[in-house]
């Protein structure tokens, strides 16, 4: 199963305070937008997402149709295919991706620890 690239989604109460926290270990802006309250930052191939007041919980984030920096793959497993493989292995899902639609869409599973889980289609 090709999820697309790999970031953590953390929930954050002071995004400029964490930008500055997380740029002393490397990590610079690579996209978002801080007046809206969400930053992408990257060191190397390694990506953070801080997002205040956006979700409750950190959240592991799979993008499918993305490399590492965000540039959209030749080829790649749509989202909505992804969660019919995870529905057809028993996976619930919290949020679904409407199985109608083609192009960005998401949705979010929950582990057995509560940890949220986002697969994100941007393309």
């Amino acid at each position: 199963m090709e999820l697309g690239t790999f970031s953590i989604s953390l929930a954050v109460k002071d995004i400029e305070a964490s930008r500055a926290f997380y740029e002393k270990f490397g990590f610079s802006v690579f996209g978002g937008d801080a007046s809206q309250n969400w930053l992408i930052l990257k060191n190397g191939d390694h990506a953070i997402g801080l997002f205040q007041d956006m979700f409750e919980k950190n959240m592991l984030t799979f993008n499918p149709g993305w490399d590492s920096n965000a540039s959209k793959l030749d080829t790649f497993t749509d989202v909505r295919d992804l969660q019919r493989q995870l529905k057809a292995q028993g996976v619930q899902l919290v949020t679904e991706a409407d199985e109608t639609t083609t192009g960005p869409a998401s949705f979010v599973a929950v582990d057995p620890d509560g940890n949220p889980i986002l697969v994100d289609q941007h393309v």
